[in-house]
C-alpha cells in the first residue's frame, strides 16, 4: 500500500518559532496542484534563478518516468499540472507529456513556465503553435519592460528576444483570448521586496502596450528567494544576512494562509516528491524511513499532513506574499 508520508523536519528554526509565536502551522489541504519539475536545462543563465538551471546541465526528466508520474496522475483528481525547469520545453519528451496531460478528462489546466526566449531559439518554431494547440496556459518571466533591467538579470539580448516571442503570443491570440492565457512575472533585479502587484501590473500594461502593442493577462509579483545562484550573489556582494533580515522582519502572517505548498505537490525530474519547488532545491524531499517518490504515495491521503518549514520560508511570508500565482495579500 502507498505510504501516508512524514518527511524528516529540521528540530527548530527561526520560521517555525515565528509560526509558532502567531499560533500559526502548514498543513496540506486538498492536493490541486501538480507541479513537474522536467530538469535544470535551460538556454539562459538568469541571475535570480533558484535551480541553478542553464545550457550547462544535464539532470532531465526521462520517458520512463514521464509515463510513471502519469499513471499516478491518472488515478488522481487534480485539475491542474504546472510544468517548470529549467526551460521545460527543452525536455526531449515535452510535446509527448503535453499531449498526454491534454487526454486526462480531469486536467483541466496545463501551465508552461516559460522564459519566452525558448519561442525563438532555433529548433523551436513549434513550440508556440503546439502550445495553442494544446490550450496551454502560458506563465512567462518578464522581470522588468525596461532593457537594462531584464538584460541585467537574466542576459544580454534576452529583453528583445522576450518582446519579440510575446509579440508572436499575440499574433496567436495569447494575452487577447480568455482561452488562451498569458501570465508575465516579474522578480526584484536586486535584494529588495516586489512592489504592489496590482499597480506594478497596471505599469506593465500601459509601458508594454504603449511601446510594443503587447496584450496580456496577470502580472505575478514574486520575491526572489535566497536559494541557488541568487544566494550565491548575495553572498558574493556581502548582503546575504542583510537580505534574510529583510524577510524576517517583513513576516506577513496574512500570507500563510494562501501559500502554495498547502495545495500543490512538487515532483522532482526524476520522481521524487515535495511540498514546494523550493524545497526541492533544498533536497527537502518526503521520507518514510526511505526516500519517497510520486508513485510510492497515496493522493487521498495527503491533506492535514504537515508541511516542511525552514528559514527560506520568510521569502514567501514577506510582504505581500508570494507564491507561483503572485502576492497573496
Amino acid at each position: 500500500m502507498p505510504a501516508n508520508p512524514e518527511i524528516d523536519r529540521p528540530v527548530s528554526s527561526l520560521f517555525s518559532q515565528t509560526l509558532a509565536n502567531h499560533n500559526l502551522s502548514f498543513r496540506r489541504k486538498r492536493t490541486d496542484i501538480l507541479q513537474l519539475n522536467l530538469g535544470k536545462y535551460c538556454n539562459l543563465t538568469c541571475v535570480h534563478c533558484h535551480v541553478n538551471a542553464g545550457p550547462r546541465r544535464r539532470e532531465i526528466i526521462t520517458r520512463d518516468t514521464i509515463d510513471r508520474i502519469l499513471g499516478w496522475l491518472s488515478h488522481a483528481e487534480i485539475h491542474t499540472v504546472d510544468l517548470t525547469g529549467g526551460a521545460p520545453e527543452m525536455t526531449p519528451d515535452f510535446r509527448y507529456l503535453v499531449g498526454q496531460l491534454r487526454k486526462m478528462p480531469q486536467v483541466e489546466t496545463i501551465i508552461d513556465r516559460c522564459n519566452l526566449t525558448i519561442l525563438l531559439q532555433p529548433g523551436y518554431e513549434w513550440l508556440a503553435d503546439f502550445l495553442r494547440a494544446n490550450r496551454v496556459k502560458i506563465v512567462a518571466s518578464m522581470p522588468c519592460y525596461k532593457l537594462d533591467n531584464v538584460d541585467a538579470q537574466r542576459g544580454d539580448g534576452v529583453f528583445d528576444s522576450s518582446i519579440g516571442a510575446l509579440q508572436l503570443l499575440n499574433r496567436l491570440g495569447y494575452g487577447r483570448m480568455a482561452e488562451l492565457p498569458l501570465d508575465l512575472v516579474y522578480n526584484p533585479n536586486g535584494d529588495f521586496l516586489p512592489p504592489n502587484q496590482a499597480e506594478l501590473e497596471r505599469d506593465y500594461k500601459n509601458e508594454l502596450k504603449k511601446h510594443f502593442d503587447i496584450d496580456f493577462h496577470r502580472l505575478y509579483t514574486l520575491t526572489n528567494m535566497p536559494l541557488g545562484r541568487f544566494a550565491s550573489w548575495l553572498k558574493h556582494q556581502g548582503k546575504l544576512g542583510a537580505y534574510m533580515q529583510l524577510l524576517t522582519e517583513a513576516f506577513n502572517p496574512a500570507s500563510v494562509d494562501g501559500l502554495m505548498c498547502q495545495n500543490t505537490l512538487s515532483v522532482g525530474w526524476r520522481g521524487e516528491v515535495y511540498d514546494c519547488d523550493f524545497n526541492q532545491q533544498l533536497g527537502m524531499q518526503w521520507k518514510n524511513a526511505e526516500p519517497l517518490f510520486l508513485w510510492d504515495i497515496d493522493s487521498e491521503r495527503l491533506e492535514g499532513r504537515l508541511v516542511a518549514v525552514d528559514n527560506h520560508c520568510f521569502g514567501c511570508t514577506a510582504g505581500h506574499g508570494s507564491s507561483c500565482g503572485g502576492a497573496l495579500v
